[in-house]
């Protein structure tokens, strides 16, 4: 198909290349009428099937793939990317001449453009992220279970498993760095994001997270998280919930010096009950630029120092191990420890972390050091902290 046929047949054409979106505005003849009605107005064979795919964008784009919410902006983005990517690969990649409608997408097109991400040699997580979005694409199409296992696209295990567990420590520490120093240099160039990082190293927040959080509005007393009296480490705890994963809020206690100085150097940066991390005069996207810009300046990357921002929660999430195991974890050649305090360490920091299986530590903290950790704890429970 033409670049010319294409454009010819779609109505809602941005006005320029630069300005393009993936959420084009609704056509006035869509007032009053569902999905389905939309839909039945654009044939199979007689509407451009890229045409099709924008009005999919326009109907479904925001919702969640399972649960019922709507996504992130970033997320829609990169979804209405990847598909409108996928279906022009289709022809000038995977050989096919003649596009299909979206709602026609059968298994030989998905087998091709596996193939075709082999050849590019996609890393395991890209994979499993392009699938989520097709697998997107079949639900809003009533397709439930039409996206198949990877094995069934003939990908082998080490092409499409995540490897999650850290093979090596990714800490600022681990890489010589003077973690203090360095911080308190970026706090004289840049206090908002001088605090940000101490938040990280504190808390073992995500970069996004850090960026807006409200230091003073933030701040909660135990009885306000839910969580059970059995269960409380301080009076008072940190909720993150702006910017976090999935939006799996959870609650950080305030029992160390290190988290309270966190907190109190972040309030005397912003301005306002309700302030967030990031510079009042910018959107977060600038924010975040911003934040990114300043770690360079920096050489916090990995080609200059090695490291990271997210080097920083490895370093908050390692010290949590430490903290409640007595030992370094295995990533650091830290040896077995028993059943039970292998258990409770790793989920402690899959608290702190934000994740909700025991797991999820491994990316931070090594394999297990025993085989005593049962497949069930390891793996299951819902251990993030309660809204």
């Amino acid at each position: 198909m033409s670049r010319t046929a294409t454009e010819s047949s779609f109505p809602y054409r941005p006005r320029s290349a630069s300005r393009a979106t993936h959420q084009p505005r609704n056509p006035r003849d869509w007032s009053g009428l569902n999905a389905q009605d939309i839909l039945a107005r654009y044939r199979p064979g007689h509407a451009d099937p890229m045409h099709v795919l924008e009005v999919l964008l326009k109907l479904f784009n925001e919702r969640h793939t399972a649960l019922t919410k709507t996504v992130s902006h970033k997320t829609r983005q990169e979804r209405a990317d990847f598909l409108r990517r996928f279906f022009r690969d289709l022809h000038q990649r995977a050989g096919f001449k003649t596009l299909p409608d979206p709602r026609n997408l059968g298994q030989k097109h998905v087998h091709a453009m596996v193939q075709v991400w082999r050849e590019d040699h996609l890393k395991p997580a890209t994979i499993q992220t392009y699938l989520s979005f097709l697998r997107g694409l079949a639900k809003w199409l009533g397709k439930n279970g039409f996206v198949r296992r990877p094995a069934h696209y003939g990908l082998e295990l080490d092409e499409y498993q995540r490897h999650e567990a850290a093979e090596r420590d990714k800490s600022w520490s681990a890489q010589g760095v003077d973690i203090a120093a360095l911080i308190n240099k970026v706090c004289t160039f840049d206090p908002h994001v001088g605090a940000s990082l101490r938040l990280i190293q504190a808390f073992g927040l995500r970069r996004k997270e850090s960026v807006m959080l409200r230091p003073n509005g933030c701040i909660v007393p135990f009885a306000s998280t839910g969580l059970p009296e059995s269960e409380m480490q301080a009076d008072r705890y940190v909720w993150i919930r702006q910017g976090a994963k999935n939006g799996r809020q959870r609650f950080v206690p305030l029992n160390t010096p290190q988290r309270v100085a966190a907190i109190e150097y972040a309030q005397s940066v912003v301005i306002g009950s309700d302030a967030h991390m990031g510079d009042p005069d910018n959107d977060l996207r600038r924010n975040l630029r911003r934040f990114d810009y300043v770690l360079a300046k920096f050489g916090i990357t990995a080609r200059l120092l090695g490291v990271t921002a997210h080097g920083l929660r490895h370093e908050a999430l390692i010290e949590e191990f430490v903290a409640c195991s007595g030992q370094q974890p295995p990533v650091r050649g830290g040896g077995p420890l028993t059943p039970e305090a292998e258990t409770a360490a790793r989920r402690a920091v899959a608290r702190l972390a934000g994740h909700e299986r025991l797991r999820a530590s491994s990316a931070y903290c090594g394999k297990p050091a025993t085989r005593a950790v049962s497949a069930s704890a390891v793996g299951g429970g819902d251990i993030a902290g309660r809204p």
